[in-house]
């Protein structure tokens, strides 16, 4: 089984969770606004794909942090960001057949999945 974690209303979610619909796969979606984000499983991820990648340094949620929380980020302070904030966390992470997959990239996708 597939799990899908993200936001609903993100676009890149949206296309994946269509790529996952048109390819026939099968997935749960847990949804980060309504469930939040478990503290031990983005540690988990961190392992498998390094804070650094998890991290959404991009969107508004980052840019909107006061100065101290962006600066010297390691990973114990990023995961603490991360649970605090779940949009921080870059979308949408799959976790399959032990596997992490952050983002989405088509070809990454049918690699891992097809």
């Amino acid at each position: 089984m597939i799990d899908l974690y993200g936001i609903p209303n993100c676009d890149t979610v949206k296309k994946a969770r269509a790529w996952l619909d048109a390819n026939g796969l099968a997935y749960s979606f847990h949804d980060y606004k309504k469930e939040g984000a478990d503290p031990a499983r983005l540690a988990k991820w961190a392992d498998a794909v390094g804070w650094e990648r998890l991290l959404n340094r991009a969107g508004m949620t980052f840019r909107k942090l006061d100065d101290a929380d962006k600066a010297d980020i390691d990973q114990a302070k990023a995961l603490a960001l991360m649970a605090a904030h779940p949009s921080l966390i870059k979308r949408p992470v799959v976790e399959v057949r032990g596997a992490v997959l952050v983002g989405f990239k088509p070809d990454d996708w049918a690699e891992a999945l097809l």
